[in-house]
């Protein structure tokens, strides 16, 4: 799935490889020119949408589930695993799938868990408090004492009462939480004049003074640490697609139990409230919308035709389902986002002596969770508030889903405004500086567009040139190397 990135450049007769982007630039070989389909992705999407590549034209990034091999015909990159399509596991007892469930998702944190002291970035929800709960019971079997931390982003406004429903899992773990409380600020009012550098550009570098205190705290209390993203994806409540899966196999009596079933678990029929919710959000769809970026320097809007690439990626025809049953969680899995998300918690991102680990994307946990049938287990995650059961407080297990009601870099930006955008000299061929707004964008889809340019400006004038007295890294000279990922 690409938790650890793996970059390599293949300059002549030389192949350098690292797992960190700026250590590759240190060769002599590899040039400082950036790649502008990589920055004209970052300026439309925020995120370079090829896994192949990165913000620089030299350097190249070894796709999830690829190898790459190095002979001396040249170089080759193929695919060696793909997500399986799994057919719907059926089991007798409804119990026995939220028993299957915690078992694995024991099994997982286990296997990452090898350490007396572990770090768990921990919100109030129910994914991170639940590895926060399986990570307690096993070091408590294994040692006298537990060593887990809680650290927790409090944001008092925007968050639905996160520190209240975290402090509650705290206490009812008996485990010590470190709190960063952004109530007043949203964002580092500074940012702008705090010259951190990144290997590449990030969306939000409006809080990366703060995420990477959180991150050295993190690393003094333990070298590992475990982060809870995965079950919103994984666990996405498809219930069409699985109805009709149960249409066509004339699997008539358990579509006809589980309907049922749900109707009485949930007091509703699956398809009633699907009408109003398609409504809203058919009204909604304009304020969702992201617009096309005003600002782009036109040659190279022109030259890379991004007009149109924008418009394929918001408005093209979809590709088929390769998943039956499941094409949301299974497409979902492989976004182009997990990404940059898995290199931001990399040591070379952070800034600290610090793992971060990501037990939900165990494959057998993936797995077995695009197997569930999603009535009535997917529905508001049901199948792990029933694992966690008696294990998390009632409270934490009632909560629905709560996602920020903001967008904090956006709020913090209309309290203290933006900074007066000095162009980098290298800014001008992406991005006409006159046409950025100066001024936050009164909606917040538009703000996020909008503050693009700052973003990829700061990074531009605190990005590293190449040290001149680098050693080389490159491998054997007349060997054949493969690597995989």
């Amino acid at each position: 799935l690409g938790v650890k990135p793996f970059f390599y450049a293949h300059v002549g007769q030389t192949v350098v490889f690292s797992n960190s982007l700026d250590c590759l630039r240190q060769h002599p070989a590899v040039s400082n020119k950036l790649n502008d389909q990589a920055i004209a992705d970052f300026l439309l999407f925020d995120v370079n949408e090829n896994p192949a590549t990165t913000t620089f034209a030299d350097i190249q990034s070894l796709p999830p589930a690829h190898h790459v091999t190095w002979t001396d015909q040249g170089l080759s990159v193929r695919r060696y695993w793909t997500m399986p399509v799994d057919e719907p596991v059926f089991f007798a007892r409804p119990d026995d799938y939220p028993d299957h469930f915690a078992e694995l998702i024991r099994g997982a944190v286990s296997d990452r868990l090898r350490t007396d002291k572990l770090s768990v970035f921990m919100s109030g929800g129910l994914d991170s408090s639940s590895l926060a709960r399986v990570s307690c019971d096993l070091l408590r079997e294994r040692t006298a004492s537990c060593g887990v931390r809680a650290f927790t982003t409090i944001v008092d406004g925007l968050d639905r009462n996160e520190r209240h429903y975290a402090q509650l899992v705290a206490r009812h773990l008996d485990i010590p939480m470190s709190i960063t409380d952004l109530s007043d600020t949203f964002i580092d009012p500074h940012w702008h004049q705090a010259p951190l550098h990144t290997a590449e550009p990030v969306p939000n570098p409006t809080q990366l003074t703060i995420r990477r205190a959180q991150f050295r705290d993190a690393a003094a209390h333990a070298r590992v640490g475990f982060y809870g993203e995965g079950p919103d994806d994984a666990l996405r409540y498809e219930w069409q697609p699985y109805l009709s899966y149960l249409v066509k196999t004339r699997r008539v009596a358990r579509l006809v139990r589980e309907v049922s079933a749900h109707v009485l678990r949930h007091r509703r029929i699956p398809i009633l409230p699907f009408v109003p919710r398609t409504l809203r959000d058919w009204r909604r769809r304009d304020p969702w919308r992201q617009p096309f970026p005003g600002w782009l320097e036109p040659t190279f809007e022109s030259r890379l035709h991004l007009r149109e690439r924008w418009e394929q990626h918001h408005h093209g025809a979809p590709a088929p389902a390769p998943h039956p049953v499941r094409p949301l969680s299974y497409e979902a899995l492989s976004s182009p986002m997990w990404e940059p998300l898995f290199r931001s918690f990399d040591a070379e991102a952070t800034g600290a002596a610090f793992e971060v680990r990501h037990p939900y994307v165990d494959l057998r946990v993936l797995r077995f969770a695009l197997s569930v049938p999603p009535v009535p287990w997917c529905r508001q995650k049901l199948i792990l508030r029933r694992a966690m059961r008696g294990l998390l407080p009632e409270p934490v297990l009632q909560r629905s889903k709560a996602s920020l009601t903001s967008d904090p870099a956006w709020e913090g930006a209309r309290r203290f405004g933006l900074p007066r955008l000095r162009p980098a000299p290298e800014l001008a061929a992406y991005v006409d500086a006159g046409r950025v707004p100066a001024e936050p964008s009164n909606g917040m889809i538009a703000f996020r567009v909008d503050f693009r340019p700052f973003a990829l400006n700061y990074w531009l004038s605190n990005s590293r040139s190449k040290s001149n007295g680098a050693s080389t890294c490159a491998g054997p000279g007349d060997q054949d190397i493969s690597v995989a990922r």
